[in-house]
């Protein structure tokens, strides 16, 4: 950032008073210019024992496997997001939704928010930014082409869980170098 969205003069990176952190200060009007992490909220779709993904469309990651999730809009809330998200990539919709995971990625400025669910049938199809959808078991999951490290992440503790019978949300954080949690 060079230049205030207030009135338009420049800006510097220094830490306001009673702040503990530097921000993106006018030089001017002294408006202080926050920076907070972006959200993305996602599906785990379900049916039996298989987990539906995409394989994405678009930059980044084109051609490697995902969840159906994308960057919340304004004014709808995180299930609102992960249910359009769901809606828009993979042309799915899910029963029942609960909150499946939290997952921070502080070196990216990023959280995710999971929520599975069955699907409410199978008419499912590729969305504007997919290539192709498709439900995978665990054992059949491509592993080795997750588009991110917070997929593998998130589908390795939906497969935990189905197996113990449990349901519960899970936490965790990605930090670089990402080791995976089947290393």
């Amino acid at each position: 950032m060079n230049f205030c969205s207030q009135c338009g003069k420049p800006i510097s990176l220094k830490i306001p008073e009673g702040d503990n952190r530097e921000r993106h200060v006018c030089d001017h009007c002294n408006a202080i210019h926050y920076q907070n992490p972006r959200i993305i909220a996602g599906c785990i779709p379900i049916i039996d024992n298989q987990v539906l993904l995409c394989r994405r469309a678009i930059e980044p990651r084109y051609g490697l496997w995902t969840l159906p999730a994308g960057f919340m809009e304004n004014g709808e809330t995180a299930l609102q997001g992960a249910l359009r998200e769901c809606a828009e990539e993979a042309n799915a919709q899910i029963d029942s939704p609960m909150l499946s995971g939290i997952f921070d990625i502080p070196y990216i400025n990023q959280v995710y928010i999971f929520y599975r669910g069955t699907m409410s049938d199978l008419n499912f199809s590729p969305g504007i930014e997919s290539l192709e959808v498709d439900l995978f078991s665990e054992q059949n999951i491509p592993w080795d082409n997750l588009a991110f490290p917070v997929i593998e992440l998130a589908l390795h503790y939906h497969f935990e869980d189905l197996k113990s019978h449990l349901s519960t949300v899970r936490t965790g954080t990605i930090e670089r170098p990402w080791k995976g949690p089947r290393s």
